[in-house]
Parts: structure tokens; C-alpha cells; sequence
């Protein structure tokens, strides 16, 4: 059950994405920001649980932000960035989790004006698509079902942030002859 819901978000965020023109028609792949996505999920995840009751949305959000985040960081300078401990922590702890996004708009993707509000809207609208599609999938709350429902929103949204910004910066993936 939990493969074929993350596919088929997977799939949906794409399609949602490209319609958006903020991710080409391959999703793109960077095997270094994938990779962190263990760790990070390790220090989001108290987080998340404690927040997903009272701000779903939120929490789904703030996943794709970190995606975004990792991206910029693999852009300007891996093997700085690609060595933090604890990505998730260091992102949070800048002024706290209810304004994590602020500060990654700002201060790591240095966004200003209306780049600022599309980058906010675009968060929000795939934080509702997953959320839509979480309490659509008819899990029973607290089940292991559920709880790997809500891990592969999280991990499809940190990923969907990371093409976005991927996108943003020029990166396009092609097929080879």
C-alpha cells in the first residue's frame, strides 16, 4: 500500500509541477540531496508529530522547503554543505520551526518580492495536494498504514521542493541518444 501511495504522489506532484513550469517534463535526480533525506527525517520527524494534528499543511510544507533548501546547498557548495551533522536542525534552529520558511525564502534562497509569495504559494498548494490525497487515502489514524502514508508525503515533498529549486537554477534533466 505505502509504494503505490507514494508512487502515485510522486506522480501527482510531478504532473502538478510541470504544469506550474517550476519542474521539467524528468524529474530530476541529485543523488546527493536524495541521500540526505534519512537524516533529515530522523530530526524532522519529532517535529512533524507533534505539529501535524494542528498544522498539517504546515508540516507538509516545511518539507518541501527543506528540499528547496538542500538543492540551493548542493548548488553553492556540497562539500561545505553536503557535511552538516544535522541539515534539518541547522535550518530550523535559525529562528525556529513556525518561521523555517520564512528563513529559507530569505536568508538561504535569498528570495524577495513576488519570487517570495510564489515560492509561498507554490509550498502551500503542494503541502494541500498531499494532504488532500493523505486524508483521501481513507487510513485509519495511528496505524502503521498511516504513519508510512505520512513519511512518504514528507520524503515526496522534500523531493518535489529539491526539482523545484533544481529547476530555479537552471538544472534540466534530458534523455541521451
Amino acid at each position: 500500500m505505502d509504494t503505490d501511495f507514494e508512487n502515485t504522489l510522486h506522480s501527482d506532484l510531478h504532473r502538478f509541477l510541470v504544469s506550474r513550469d517550476v519542474c521539467g517534463r524528468i524529474f530530476p535526480q541529485c543523488p546527493d540531496v536524495e541521500e540526505k533525506w534519512e537524516l533529515i527525517a530522523q530530526s524532522f520527524l519529532p517535529d512533524a508529530v507533534k505539529e501535524f494534528n494542528l498544522y498539517p499543511t504546515v508540516v507538509l510544507g516545511w518539507a518541501f522547503y527543506t528540499g528547496m533548501a538542500m538543492a540551493q546547498f548542493w548548488h553553492e557548495d556540497w562539500n561545505l554543505y553536503g557535511h552538516m551533522p544535522d541539515p534539518y536542525r541547522y535550518l530550523r534552529d535559525k529562528r525556529g520551526f513556525d518561521l523555517m520558511d520564512e528563513y529559507i525564502r530569505e536568508d538561504v534562497l535569498l528570495l524577495r518580492g513576488d519570487d517570495f509569495t510564489r515560492a509561498e504559494k507554490l509550498a502551500g498548494d503542494c503541502a494541500a495536494r498531499a494532504h488532500s490525497m493523505l486524508l483521501h487515502a481513507h487510513l485509519e489514524p495511528g496505524t502503521p498504514q498511516a504513519f508510512q502514508a505520512f513519511l512518504a508525503c514528507l520524503h515526496q515533498l522534500y523531493l518535489a521542493g529539491m526539482a523545484t529549486r533544481l529547476h530555479t537554477l537552471g538544472y534540466e534533466m534530458r534523455k541521451l541518444n
